[in-house]
């Protein structure tokens, strides 16, 4: 199959049209500063067939397999005057657009929840800094959050159910368990339920409800808090069109695949909207794993007046999962890797997010932005195992249990039931000033966030149960007030960037089963002082080198620092300090590169005592680790290089994760080998060698690309274990390789795109995961879809 595939990519390329001409150009403001995700529509003159793209992080766009003609270009981009001109295309053209202000009030609106804001920001950010943009995640047809965030350097992803639902994110070598090191946002919004009182993820909402992913890992991450010691992914939703535009997305595949996407999106008036709904569902990598889900969203924004608007935003998330916890022993993944005898495991979901975002100018350069949210997330996940050393887990307390032989008949299961209340706000003020040479953006705000947790556990009597006897009743609480500023000061082409963040938080814990059910109640508070500074030079043309240094920060989650019991924990906040210095380039038209070197000295890492959570689960003081390696990301483009009226391009994104280690005094937090030292070995999770790299090819209607991924080998725990034990969660993971290919062809007269893709093409089974037993791998994926859109 490879062998087809490559040699149809190479017919495609030899076969090129050589009268075929190129247009290219770059959209710009009437400041200069490059205009992202812009629409930009190209129509003949003669019979009106359109074709459509999206400027890219530099403002650039290009269509290549042009014939030689007249046509129509309109370029669009929320908060600017729509601009059509007339080209005559005679041979390879490259343009210009300067688009003019429709609102300054809208402009600042739409990109103040965005960490880089601006193009300037890209050349003066003292961080590394990617951004995936839309026409990438489309063209990809990318499955789930885990295949999206692999092409950025440093991101490794820990999978689990094989759909993408639980995300295990770790940046430059931080525990991947429930990203719980890691900041999402969501248009620059909290997007975690918890993050100051339980940062633990058992939710993402489905990758299609996005246009594009930002993901920062420099010291400008202390501005948005309160996790501080990997990185920042924001997930930016799409704006309303200025046109009435519709779209229908269906798809479907093997593994009882099926997904359904419709969009509508238009501006009347002074008010712009945008609804979304997404239906997905197909079995996971296992068997008796299969998921549903339902998102809908809405982004509404209002013009006010020129120096007023709103932005309102609705979410709704539902997930209903036949999805168990456990893994599989070493003697279960022999016979078959995807054995799975929790049949009556379900996980239920439902989350409800809004968000009303007032931005107000006061001058064009002076405004101020504020952001109200609130969200609540619940879920109820009934399992009978935890571990794959849990065959069932009620042996010896469930008289109706005596071994596998009752599992799906009389065993019974534990249900694990939380409740999640989220509400906060922050404003934030932006104000450009001038002192003398040196041209300042002042960036300052605070946050107020109230965070309730409700947690219950009941243990069901059969399998099938869905109530049971109450063992566990936990209110835990967390208020948090949190204050930045940070000043950019910008003299020729050097820029330094000092600031601080405050976190305050103050935690409360409730037993409420405790003293006979009259309970009792634990406090605590803590306060910590984030500092960083960054710098970047343009060395020349568009070449910048930065450096920045920062304090790394997450706080304790309400259960690791408040026993059950009400007493407090002697538990440090995780700090760390973050270091890096790199490098980015366009060398030539075509050709953009970055590289970084990083290193992040942990003070003191959290390690949990438990590979799962539950009653009694705690985590330690770890003491120093040391995470330090190399990113490099790069993209060739031929079109942009060699002028070709086709785009044939190459684009990686490499991490060498030198050194992941403990360091200082350091014993293993392993049940019974407690005495024994772990300094200088390798963390587990933290593959050495992660790339993943594309080839693709544009050309007319068009699009296709290979996909590879590596991961290197790996440790599963703090021992470093070779050789498996049996209960499957201890041994070396080895390396990993995968292939995905997508084919993407547009017919114009039906407004229709119809593409087929497959992830893992060559269908190998890996070990991803033992961290609770053995998971393996998605089997390969092939996915058939069309997509309708309508523009008026």
């Amino acid at each position: 199959m490879k062998k087809i595939l490559f040699a149809t990519l190479f017919v495609i390329c030899m076969s090129v049209y050589t009268k075929a001409q190129t247009l290219s150009g770059v959209v710009k403001d009437i400041n200069g500063d490059l205009v992202v995700s812009s629409k930009i529509t190209l129509k003949t003159q003669t019979n009106k067939t359109a074709r459509e793209t999206i400027s890219n992080n530099r403002g650039e766009f290009s269509f290549a397999g042009l014939e030689v003609g007249n046509y129509d270009l309109t370029v669009s981009s929320l908060g600017f005057l729509k601009k059509t001109q007339n080209l005559e295309i005679n041979s390879n053209k490259s343009i210009e657009i300067i688009l003019e202000p429709e609102n300054v009030a809208e402009i600042i609106s739409i990109t103040s929840n965005y960490l880089a804001g601006s193009s300037d920001a890209l050349t003066r950010t003292p961080g590394s800094f990617q951004t995936i943009g839309k026409l990438e995640l489309e063209n990809a047809h990318v499955f789930n959050f885990a295949e999206a965030l692999r092409k950025v350097a440093g991101i490794s992803i820990r999978n689990e159910e094989g759909f993408g639902l639980r995300p295990n994110i770790s940046i430059r070598g931080t525990n991947p368990t429930r990203s719980t090191k890691i900041l999402l946002l969501e248009d620059g919004i909290p997007l975690a339920y918890a993050p100051y009182g339980d940062n633990a993820s058992y939710y993402h909402p489905p990758i299609e409800r996005f246009e594009s992913i930002e993901v920062l890992k420099g010291s400008g991450q202390i501005e948005y808090g309160p996790v501080t010691v990997a990185g920042v992914i924001n997930y930016i939703t799409p704006n309303p069109t200025q046109d009435q535009t519709i779209s229908l997305k269906l798809e479907g595949g093997n593994r009882s695949f099926a997904k359904g996407n419709i969009s509508y999106s238009n501006t009347f008036g002074k008010t712009g909207l945008i609804f979304n709904y997404i239906r997905k569902q197909g079995e996971g990598s296992r068997e008796n794993i299969r998921s549903g889900l339902n998102d809908f969203s809405t982004k509404v924004v209002r013009e006010i007046n020129d120096k007023n608007v709103l932005i309102g935003k609705f979410s709704w998330y539902g997930e209903d999962s036949n999805l168990t916890y456990s893994g599989l022993t070493e003697a279960e993944y022999a016979t078959n890797p995807r054995y799975n005898p929790f049949k009556n495991d379900f996980f239920y979901a439902n989350r409800f997010g809004t968000s009303l975002s007032h931005t107000v100018v006061f001058t064009p350069k002076v405004h101020l932005t504020t952001n109200f949210y609130a969200n609540n997330f619940s879920r109820h996940w009934w399992r009978q195992s935890s571990n794959s050393n849990e065959r069932p887990n009620r042996v010896g307390s469930d008289p109706d249990c005596l071994g596998l032989q009752d599992l799906n008949t009389t065993c019974g299961n534990l249900g694990r039931l939380r409740n999640y209340w989220v509400i906060g706000i922050e404003p934030r003020l932006n104000v450009q000033y001038q002192i003398g040479l040196v041209r300042n953006e002042l960036h300052t705000g605070f946050r107020y966030q109230y965070e309730d947790q409700n947690r219950r556990q009941e243990n069901g009597d059969l399998p099938n149960s869905r109530d049971g006897v109450l063992v566990e009743d936990n209110e835990r609480k967390a208020n948090a007030v949190s204050g930045f500023i940070q000043n950019r000061f910008i003299w020729k082409d050097f820029s330094i960037t000092p600031g601080v963040r405050i976190e305050q938080i103050n935690y409360k814990r409730t037993n409420r089963l405790a003293n006979n059910g009259t309970g009792i109640t634990g406090k605590t508070d803590l306060t910590e002082v984030i500092p960083g500074i960054g710098a970047a030079y343009n060395l020349f043309g568009n070449t910048t080198v930065f450096a920045g240094v920062h304090k790394g920060f997450a706080p304790p989650a309400v259960a690791d620092i408040i026993s059950n019991n009400g007493g407090t924990v002697e538990l440090k906040a995780e700090r760390s300090w973050n270091y890096e210095v790199g490098i980015r380039t366009q060398p030539l038209k075509g050709i953009n590169l970055e590289g970084t070197f990083f290193r992040n000295d942990f003070a003191n890492q959290i390690v949990p005592q438990s590979v799962a959570g539950g009653i009694g689960s705690t985590v330690t003081n770890g003491g120093e680790t040391l995470q330090q390696g190399l990113e490099f990301v790069g993209r060739i483009d031929s079109f942009g290089l060699f002028k070709t009226n086709y785009n044939l391009y190459f684009q990686t994104a490499y991490t060498f994760l030198e050194t992941a280690e403990f360091r200082g005094t350091r014993f293993s937090s392993i049940s019974g080998f407690t005495d024994v030292s772990v300094s200088g070995n390798r963390l587990p999770y933290t593959p050495k060698h992660l790339a993943t790299s594309s080839i693709g090819y544009d050309y007319k209607n068009f699009n296709g690309l290979l996909e590879t991924n590596y991961i290197s080998g790996q440790f599963s725990d703090d021992l470093n274990r070779i050789n498996p034990t049996a209960d499957g969660q201890a041994g070396y993971i080895p390396s990993q390789i995968y292939f995905n290919a997508t084919a993407n062809y547009r017919v114009e007269k039906w407004n229709s795109t119809f593409f087929v893709t497959s992830k893992n093409l060559a269908d190998r089974t890996f070990i991803v995961d033992r961290s609770r037993g053995l998971l393996p791998s998605s089997p390969r994926l092939i996915q058939f879809g069309w997509k309708w859109q309508f523009s008026k």
